[in-house]
Parts: structure tokens; C-alpha cells; sequence
């Protein structure tokens, strides 16, 4: 009867996870560790001292007090890493009912209790910008979040301040989906014509409403324009408010969207994939257009045939602000190597290989003034490894987020023994770390057992 009521209580909690972190709040030092700030160079031997989520002090032989403290001895301490591109907690990813649906928001399917969130934190990952699908011309605005696994609600995962994003995409992606259904568009240069068309009612929405708010001061019987948030989204794209992501592949379709930008004034844009970026470097730095690659992957269909895994060291060399992305549930966990790999493709330094996967994505996400370095004042998110991050040997052993540590791979590998009843049908070892972490934050787990009996 016990085992019965057993499951049936944990089965309850899995639906309702309560994460009970490792360290909540308080104070933070990490001691004796050779500290990768990627902007201000390597220090050796160095303290760390964290302070209600922020970077305190750092120097060596801090002797400051600490709610807890670390031995970083032997070990290399990094900025959290930052996934420029990614669908992990998301319920749904693509909302293809139009070729324009930028008044669709990724903020309203977060889901805090996926797995996936967890596992990033076990590759050293502590920010994700998770984005609307490619199945539209102009998609739904991302998120940014911070990977605080198993909040209390997709609110609390949002990365409070952090800037307004949106999601265009270009070529097969948008033409397969419309195209299909006898919609535009249907081909490359019907992509082009959405955009100057999208713009151009967005531009006459926003001219219009800047008249009445001007003219309503005058005249206060003044009736306002029809409200349109598809519109009105795209206003503030215009006013730069919100910073473009644009799924590319093909160097001709890139130039295209530089120079539509161009007509309309946009200069924020950040392109996505970008395999054939090394073919137009210097446009993208002359525009000051920024770029999210791949390491090494491309011809998975027609489109990406062409690319090289020099990518990312040409676009760095020739000045674009330049980052490695995984969109995937799986590469997020080592991009640390997918950096490593522009050291044997273009002979990047280490700091230029790890700007890659921190201080770079968190210029494009227009954040990089509270994360993406190890500097004073800067949001506690950090990496503690057993080794160089870009060794292949390497291996996370603490992910830290504004101060808290969310993953520790000692004592979350006690927390992963098969716990359970072994007759019982649960046996994964995420449910075991779910089970465990219930029993620590959550005390209905003894109420629902004492009153069954």
C-alpha cells in the first residue's frame, strides 16, 4: 500500500517540480582557480568573491568571508555561456499561420520544468536565446533567459532587462512553408517583397501614431489609430527597440537584407546560421551587422552547401562581432568545443575562441554590460572546469547563475542514484534528481503521505 501511495505522491510532484538549489542566494567565493575573464586576460591563482547575485571582488588572497566557498585549485573559472540560438524550454516553436506574425511572443510558451534547461547547466550553459521558428518571413519575438531550472514560473526565467528581440528568416524555410499553400511568399525575391511591404506599413503605423500623440496634446476630441500590435511591433523594429536575429544561409540573400535594412533605417541585425558569411565579411562589418555560425555544420540540405569551418575566423578577422550557436538540445552542452574548433580552423587566440560562446553572443543580445566577462559588478554567471575549456578533456564541474549554484556535478551525481522503488516502472535518472530535489524543497511530499495514511 506504501508503494502504491509512494508513486502516486511522486508522480503528483513530477507534474509540479520545486527545485531546491544547491546554494541559494547568499555569498559566493571561489578560491585559488585560474580565472578566464575573456576580456581582461587570464589570471592565475585568483579569488572570486560573489555578492547577492554579482561579482564582488576579484584578486588573489581575498580572505573575505562566504556563506560558501570553493576550491578552485587546478581548476579554470569562466563566464557563464551564452547560447545565441536555441528552442530548449519552449512548447512551441513556430507560429507559421502567416508569413508575418511579429505579434507572436516565445515569453508565452516558456517552460521552466524542461529537462533540457538542466542539461545545459551541465555543459556550462547559463543563458539561452530562445527563438521563434524560421517558417516566417518576419517570426515572433524571442526570450531571453536565464537557466534558473525548475522556477517557480516561465516569468522567473526571463532575463529581467534585457533587450527586445525578433526573428526574421530568408530563403527555403519561409518560401516551403507558404509556398506550399499557394501563399507568398513563394520565392527569394517574394521574401524581399514581404519585407519592404511589412516595412513600409509599419513605418505609415508609426508615422500616423507619432501624428495623434503629437496632435492629441492640441486637440483632446482627436479619435487615435486603429491599434495593431503586428504593427506596432514592427514600429518599434524602426525606432530600434528591438534587435533583429535573421535566419541566413546564402551570401546573395544576406546583401538583400543589408540593403533593405538600409532603405528603412534598421541597423540592429544579427545574422543567424550565416554559412556564407565569410563570402561577404567586410559588407557585414562595414554595416556593423554581427553574426551567430555554426563551428563546422552545413549541407544538411540544398542551401547550406556551401560553407567552411574557417567561418567564424574570417568573419572574427574582419571585425564582425562573431558568436557559435548550437540550436540544438545536445550541441548547447559542449559548445565550449564547438569554440575549440576555430583554434585548429583559423588559429584563434583563447580569449578570441572563448569570446565566442560568452562576451560576443552577449553583445548581440544586448546584454554584455551585466554578463558575458568575469568583471566587478557584472552578474555572478560563471563555470567552474576540472580543465582548459577548450581541451577536449574538459569537463564542467559547477555552473553558477546570478550567484546561485544551479549545477554542481558532485553532489548532483548523489542526487542521480536510483532512489525509487526498484519494482516501480520509474527508473530514468532525471525523474531519480527530480524525486530528490522534491524531497528537499517541497514538504507536501510528507503530507500527502501522512494523510493517505
Amino acid at each position: 500500500m506504501m508503494k502504491t501511495i509512494f508513486r502516486v505522491a511522486f508522480a503528483i510532484l513530477l507534474l509540479f517540480p520545486v527545485s531546491a538549489r544547491a546554494q541559494d542566494g547568499g555569498s559566493l567565493l571561489i578560491r585559488n582557480a585560474t580565472v578566464l575573464t575573456v576580456t581582461n586576460g587570464t589570471l592565475e591563482g585568483t579569488d572570486v568573491l560573489v555578492r547577492n547575485g554579482k561579482i564582488a571582488a576579484i584578486g588573489k588572497d581575498l580572505g573575505a568571508s562566504a556563506d560558501r566557498v570553493i576550491d578552485g585549485s587546478g581548476q579554470f573559472l569562466m563566464p557563464g555561456i551564452i547560447d545565441a540560438h536555441s528552442h530548449i524550454a519552449l512548447s512551441s516553436v513556430n507560429e507559421g499561420s502567416s508569413p508575418v506574425t511579429s505579434e507572436v511572443t516565445m515569453e508565452d510558451v516558456v517552460d521552466p520544468f524542461d529537462i533540457a534547461i538542466y542539461r545545459a547547466l551541465a555543459g556550462g550553459v547559463t543563458i539561452s536565446h530562445v527563438m521563434h521558428g524560421s517558417a516566417n518571413v518576419i517570426g515572433g519575438q524571442n526570450e531571453t533567459i536565464k537557466h534558473r531550472y525548475g522556477a517557480k514560473n516561465p516569468d522567473a526565467l526571463r532575463m529581467e532587462g534585457a533587450p527586445r528581440t525578433i526573428k526574421f528568416a530568408l530563403g527555403e524555410n519561409p518560401t516551403r512553408v507558404h509556398g506550399s499553400r499557394g501563399n507568398q511568399p513563394s520565392t527569394r525575391m517574394g521574401v524581399e517583397m514581404v519585407f519592404r511591404r511589412t516595412f513600409t506599413d509599419g513605418k505609415r503605423y508609426m508615422e500616423e501614431w507619432d501624428a495623434y500623440r503629437r496632435d492629441s496634446k492640441k486637440n483632446p476630441r482627436l479619435v487615435p489609430p486603429e491599434y495593431n500590435l503586428r504593427l506596432e511591433t514592427i514600429a518599434d523594429i524602426l525606432r530600434g527597440e528591438i534587435i533583429v536575429h535573421c535566419h541566413s544561409y546564402r551570401a546573395d540573400e544576406i546583401l538583400m537584407l543589408l540593403n533593405v535594412l538600409k532603405d528603412f533605417g534598421v541597423k540592429k541585425i544579427v545574422f543567424q546560421h550565416v554559412n556564407e558569411g565569410f563570402k561577404v565579411a567586410p559588407e557585414l562589418a562595414s554595416y556593423g551587422a554581427m553574426a551567430s555560425v555554426f563551428s563546422d555544420w552545413w549541407a544538411y540540405k540544398f542551401e547550406v552547401y556551401y560553407s567552411t569551418a574557417y567561418n567564424a575566423a574570417i568573419l572574427t578577422r574582419n571585425g564582425v562581432v562573431t558568436s557559435i550557436n548550437s540550436d540544438s538540445e545536445e550541441l548547447d552542452r559542449h559548445l565550449y568545443h564547438e569554440a575549440a574548433k576555430t583554434q585548429k580552423y583559423g588559429g584563434l587566440s583563447d580569449d578570441e575562441a572563448l569570446s565566442l560562446i560568452t562576451i560576443n553572443p552577449a553583445r548581440q543580445l544586448g546584454i554584455d554590460d551585466r554578463t558575458g566577462s568575469i568583471e566587478i559588478g557584472k552578474d555572478a554567471d560563471l563555470v567552474l572546469f576540472n580543465a582548459h575549456p577548450l581541451s577536449i578533456y574538459a569537463v564542467p564541474e559547477i555552473t553558477v547563475v546570478d550567484g546561485v549554484v544551479e549545477f554542481d556535478r558532485e553532489a548532483d551525481a548523489d542526487d542521480m542514484r536510483i532512489i525509487v522503488d526498484p519494482e516501480s516502472e520509474i527508473t530514468d535518472t532525471h525523474l531519480d534528481l527530480e524525486y530528490h530535489r522534491c524531497m528537499e524543497g517541497a514538504a507536501d511530499l510528507d503530507w500527502l503521505l501522512s494523510d493517505a495514511g
